[in-house]
């Protein structure tokens, strides 16, 4: 017993110097290292993935119960009139955009094993009591308040995966994620027909007070058990060995150019963030594909002009979200295998371009269900590829990738603020002004990317020509760094990197 005990320390000991970490994963034969490495990922996906992936589709459940409850009357019953409902509709992201930054931040101080699962109990609750609302102004707030809870989610999803899995893995896993919310916003129009059948007028209850209770009680209890289960940090997991909490951290920094152990102040990674030009292109991409996205919000509404009735138009929503989940999975894998991020963008938005021509060039029910598959399989089937493109495209520090994860995911999500006006009632059935915007901003994140492709090439060219002309940090006891880093200097300060990295394409 003495002598085990003994022999943990030394590992312990052994471990935590990043000398000593380097040497010992690096001295392991190749197959060695390959089943730990395997090993490892295994357990991290078990525990890590199961509770993203159900926390996405909780967070997309009730994000999304409203547009289902258009259909089941919510309108009627709460006298709303004019464009009251689009604006409730583009409430929730004021809330959702004000925390952004913040949350991400704060999550690099705090446990989030803790935090997202807190965040989540509270819009569970707020998600339940939006069933006790009795007018617009209700509503708004409701609306508004959900947002505000539901803002550290997403983005605090997004720096947890990278924090824990490579360049060729974030694509897959991100997909997983975000194919979650796909398959949440097809799987809600199936409860809502539920609802609709079975609960409407219980216990004197309209269907859609029912739905927002159910969804919220849901996420209420999921919440309560990812406490136990969620993952924190690779260097903070308590139920990794010393070894796997060493191996976590050195397959980022082999994989990633860099390591999360450097670490840097809150302000200076927001600043590092908001000053490096590839961050202000990913959010370009990510705002103009999500402008078009908005049309999630009003799947419903566009099958409703099918003139079905309600469970009929509630089940037909699921299909295209169906095929689309599939398209994101198959697209990320490709991505990953390939390690190449921008053709797997632009080829499906140009699919979700042509899905928006043919809604904007019909009413014929035939070719508009066909458009809504193009729609959604093109723009959401690459968009976790671009999410994945944030992560591999941003080194460390930590708090650089946080702010900017987060920053990206703010400035796209101003889309949702405005998109919803574009679906005017008077517009309807076919939605012009819409289906033509979309058009134009599909079209724009293919041009985005393309160019964001182009720099980081000019890039890639420069760590080159860095590392031919051995351009390596002089001095480097004096700097703190040793002689097999490349430092590059920008506006928001020095970048260190490992030799071979490279951007990913």
């Amino acid at each position: 017993m003495a002598r085990t005990e003994g022999m943990e320390k030394t590992i312990n000991a052994t471990m935590e110097r990043p000398d000593a970490v380097h040497e010992h994963f690096e001295s392991l034969d190749p197959v060695e290292f390959a089943r730990r490495e395997k090993a490892l990922l295994r357990k991290i996906d078990y525990r890590l993935m199961p509770c993203l992936l159900g926390m996405i589709v909780l967070n997309y459940l009730d994000r999304n119960a409203l547009p289902n409850a258009r259909i089941q009357g919510i309108e009627d019953d709460l006298g709303l009139v004019g464009d009251q409902y689009n604006t409730a509709i583009s409430v929730l992201f004021a809330g959702y955009i004000a925390l952004q930054i913040p949350s991400n931040m704060l999550l690099t101080r705090v446990r989030p094993s803790i935090y997202l699962p807190v965040c989540m109990a509270i819009w569970g609750v707020v998600s339940a009591c939006t069933a006790l609302v009795h007018n617009f102004n209700g509503l708004v707030v409701a609306r508004f308040f959900l947002g505000f809870m539901e803002a550290p989610y997403f983005p605090g999803a997004l720096f947890l995966l990278s924090s824990w899995y490579t360049r060729k893995e974030l694509a897959t896993r991100t997909a997983v994620l975000y194919t979650g919310s796909l398959l949440s916003s097809g799987f809600g129009g199936l409860v809502g027909a539920g609802v609709e059948y079975g609960l409407h007028g219980k216990r004197g209850l309209e269907s859609w007070r029912w739905l927002f209770i159910i969804e919220g009680t849901v996420t209420v209890a999921f919440a309560l058990g990812c406490i136990f289960v969620l993952p924190d940090f690779p260097s903070t997991t308590k139920w990794l060995t010393p070894e796997e909490r060493s191996l976590a951290a050195y397959r980022l920094r082999e994989g990633s150019g860099a390591q999360d152990e450097e670490r840097g102040s809150l302000v200076k990674g927001v600043w590092m963030a908001v000053t490096d030009y590839k961050v202000w292109l990913l959010a370009m991409i990510v705002i103009t594909k999500t402008s078009a996205a908005a049309v999630t919000s009003f799947i419903p509404t566009l099958v409703a002009t099918f003139k079905y009735n309600k469970v009929d138009s509630l089940l037909l929503t699921a299909p295209p979200y169906v095929f689309a989940a599939i398209c994101a999975m198959s697209i990320s894998m490709s991505s990953d295998r390939r390690l190449e991020r921008c053709g797997h963008l632009v080829v499906p938005l140009t699919f979700g371009m042509i899905g928006f021509i043919i809604a904007a060039a019909t009413t014929g029910l035939a070719p508009r269900y066909f458009s809504l598959f193009l729609m959604l399989g093109g723009v959401y089937g690459g968009f976790n590829v671009g999410l994945a493109w944030v992560s591999s495209t941003l080194p460390r520090p930590m708090e650089k990738r946080a702010a900017a994860l987060a920053f990206v995911n703010m400035v796209g999500n101003f889309a949702q603020i405005y998109s919803p006006y574009l679906y005017q009632k008077t517009s309807g059935p076919q939605y012009l002004p819409a289906m033509v915007a979309n058009t134009v901003f599909v079209f724009a994140s293919i041009m985005i990317a393309l160019l964001l492709r182009f720099c980081l090439v000019r890039e890639n060219k420069k760590l080159e020509a860095i590392e031919t002309q051995q351009s390596i940090v002089e001095n480097s006891d004096e700097k703190g760094m040793s002689h097999d880093e490349i430092v590059l200097e920008g506006v928001g300060g020095l970048l260190v990197l490992n030799p071979g990295f490279r951007y990913v394409l």
